[in-house]
């Protein structure tokens, strides 16, 4: 049992730690369809400088990408 609990700990931390990560990511994903500024803010952490026209494509083109299904959830193809 003195090795057991701590490996078991172990695991169901990781996992509740990866589905946090995974909620998380998705809100922040959510909120920069919406706000111009973080999507600016973090194309230029990647080194692009966008100007305008290049901003609204990248707008659009994260509004028009289907959404992850979320579990139990299957696309239609």
């Amino acid at each position: 049992m003195d090795i057991a609990l701590p490996i078991i700990t172990l695991i169901v931390g990781l996992v509740g730690g990866f589905f946090i990560g995974v909620y998380y990511l998705r809100k922040q994903m959510e909120k920069m369809q919406s706000n111009p500024e973080m999507l600016q803010k973090m194309a230029k952490q990647m080194g692009y400088n966008l100007n305008g026209k290049q901003m609204q494509k990248a707008q659009q083109m994260m509004k028009n990408q289907p959404a992850v299904p979320k579990r139990g959830q299957s696309r239609k193809r």
